[in-house]
């Protein structure tokens, strides 16, 4: 086939989606060769990351990652037994006290973003915003923040990056962090079912896609992640025990996962204001000590384990996260409630808080010209 012709079906949608799976799938496989952390995410996440950033024929197909959502929503859900949802109703002090740990770090990191790169030096970058730095630096809801920041004018490409990188650096570092430090297994708690029966599957499948299609409909975030993880969870709590999820089933969920963060770092992510993505990788790693010693602090009043409490307390996504700790054995109950909660307030939450900080006080633009 002359060069031409083959670049050409390259470019066609469908090709390059089985081509990013093919990658996705033998760089799984290497990781697993490797013994490296997370494979089945990490793998892909890697692989089709490089690809893209090298202009290379990788494209995510957005059914794909619902499914793959789906399939992990509903397997998280199944940990929640009757006694694990007693222990967690027992932290709603620490849950509280995440919420309010995420909601004033985000602000901490927009503040030195702004102060970073809105003023004069050689870190200036010219047109940067308040309201960028500010819909930038949430932790949590990465999509819904680029949207905020749409619609209140923010400089969407610079948002979106920092979102994006933010969660990739999280979830390269923690895994690889906690293998090389030994700190895996340290939770014994097991899903309520933990055998495959295909019919409890199948009638599993089908209520936690009518939770999946009751999000869509409601228009919540998160609709494929968050509607499966609600049923599953209503079931497993009720002491409703249908089937297992299969180890492949997960395996293929976490690929899928991987290749949706992958895809997201193009070729134009690398010339995008280097000293911007420099910025956010530093406090990146900056916020991940800074939780480190919150979840340090909060073990000592707990009977949970630090590195399960990070996993929490993380700036990372809330599937990443909660992955990391179903395959690591560190707490999946306690990591995906921290999450869920801390994803709601930041969503409920950003956009009044931005409207009191900055809009209901001086003129906003006034106050920039000043600064």
């Amino acid at each position: 086939m002359p060069f031409n012709a083959a670049k050409s079906v390259l470019r066609r949608r469908p090709v390059r989606v089985m081509v990013t799976l093919l990658l996705a799938w033998a760089a799984a496989g290497l990781c697993v060769r490797l013994r490296m952390p997370l494979p089945w995410m990490i793998g892909p996440l890697l692989a089709t990351s490089v690809l893209s950033m090298l202009g290379g024929p990788t494209a995510s197909w957005t059914p794909l990652r619902n499914i793959g959502q789906w399939v992990i929503g509903g397997a998280l859900g199944l940990y929640f037994t009757p006694q694990v949802v007693a222990l967690i109703a027992g932290l709603w002090w620490a849950i509280a006290l995440n919420i309010v740990w995420a909601l004033a770090l985000g602000l901490v990191f927009g503040a030195w973003l702004h102060r970073v790169h809105h003023g004069p030096g050689p870190f200036h970058i010219a047109g940067l915003s308040r309201i960028t730095t500010y819909f930038a630096a949430p932790v949590g809801a990465a999509s819904e923040m680029t949207l905020m920041g749409e619609r209140h004018g923010a400089q969407t490409d610079l948002v979106a990056s920092a979102h994006s990188l933010r969660v990739l650096l999280v979830t390269l570092i923690i895994p690889f962090g906690f293998q090389w430090a030994g700190l895996h297994g340290l939770d014994d708690t097991l899903p309520a079912a933990r055998v495959v029966h295909l019919p409890g599957l199948a009638l599993l499948a089908a209520l936690t896609g009518i939770g999946c299609w009751v999000m869509l409909k409601l228009k919540r975030t998160n609709p494929w992640f968050i509607g499966a993880l609600c049923v599953s969870l209503l079931l497993t709590a009720c002491g409703v025990t249908l089937s297992a999820i299969p180890q492949a089933m997960s395996n293929a969920a976490q690929l899928l996962i991987g290749i949706s963060l992958g895809v997201r770092f193009t070729r134009g992510f690398v010339h995008l204001a280097p000293r911007w993505l420099g910025s956010v990788a530093l406090a990146t790693v900056g916020m991940i000590g800074l939780c480190a010693g919150f979840a340090w602090l909060l073990a000592q009043f707990t009977q949970l384990h630090w590195a399960t409490l990070l996993l929490g307390t993380s700036p990372g996504g809330i599937a990443e996260m909660s992955i990391t700790a179903k395959v690591l054995q560190l707490g999946v109950p306690v990591v995906t409630a921290f999450h869920v909660t801390r994803l709601a307030a930041v969503l409920l939450l950003a956009e009044p808080m931005y409207r009191w900080l900055y809009r209901d006080g001086p003129d906003l633009r006034g106050r920039q010209a000043a600064e």
